[in-house]
């Protein structure tokens, strides 16, 4: 391998501000996925959840067809299709946080779902002695106690969320990987790969972190 980059510090800084630029890019992406999905994959559950065939059955079809299928597939079916069938034609990077955000929900879907029906009947009878509502008592009971129980499970998906959102660069959403791949091309050296390798990591230990720090603040529902 031919040392272009770590035996020079001014390239090296220079690289890793070309980096950077991606790195926005795979945030916008990554915070956006999150925005969109989180709030998705509660109605997605509780659609799944409901008594109503026909509310239930098109909802669990549909987080079979996200979850059986590769996220790389559905970003590119949605490419083309969307390219194609609106009066319009849609920015790549939108089309990645829209494929993203439905494949996502569909997984914190079924997460939401085991952590609602794992809250005890009795909360909920709890709540109806205290005068809530149906309504009162999934927010201020029943959520808080989910979000405890499901948050390792959602830790998971966040930190390979971080690592899906290089598949953008499919469709050529200039991202991280999309950059350190034309810096690679362009250097005829892995460097820059390596570089890519160290941000991911950087990514995923804050999220991580964040994640791990939103677990603690929770503990007190343990008690």
């Amino acid at each position: 391998m031919s040392i272009k980059y770590f035996n020079d510090p001014a390239r090296l800084w220079g690289l890793t501000k070309i980096m950077l630029g991606g790195v926005q890019v795979t945030l916008g992406i990554f915070v956006l996925t999150l925005i969109l999905s989180i709030p998705l994959g509660m109605l997605v559950a509780l659609g799944r959840m409901s008594k109503r065939k026909a509310l239930s059955t098109p909802v669990s079809f549909y987080i079979y067809i996200m979850r059986g299928t590769p996220l790389m597939l559905q970003v590119l079916f949605f490419w083309f299709f969307l390219s194609q069938s609106l009066p319009f034609k849609p920015s790549r990077f939108a089309v990645v946080v829209f494929s993203f955000a439905l494949n996502y929900a569909a997984y914190f879907a079924e997460i939401f779902r085991g952590g609602i029906q794992a809250v005890p009947v009795g909360q909920r009878e709890a709540g109806q002695v205290l005068g809530y509502t149906r309504v009162q008592t999934f927010f201020r009971i029943i959520v808080p106690q989910v979000v405890r129980n499901v948050l390792p499970a959602v830790t998971n998906e966040i930190i390979t969320l971080v690592k899906d959102t290089a598949l953008g660069s499919i469709i050529a959403v200039v991202e991280l990987m999309s950059i350190a791949k034309k810096q690679v091309s362009n250097s005829t050296s892995i460097e820059p790969y390596v570089v890519a390798i160290l941000l991911y990591l950087l990514l995923n230990g804050i999220a991580e972190r964040l994640c791990k720090t939103a677990e603690r603040k929770m503990d007190y529902l343990r008690r």
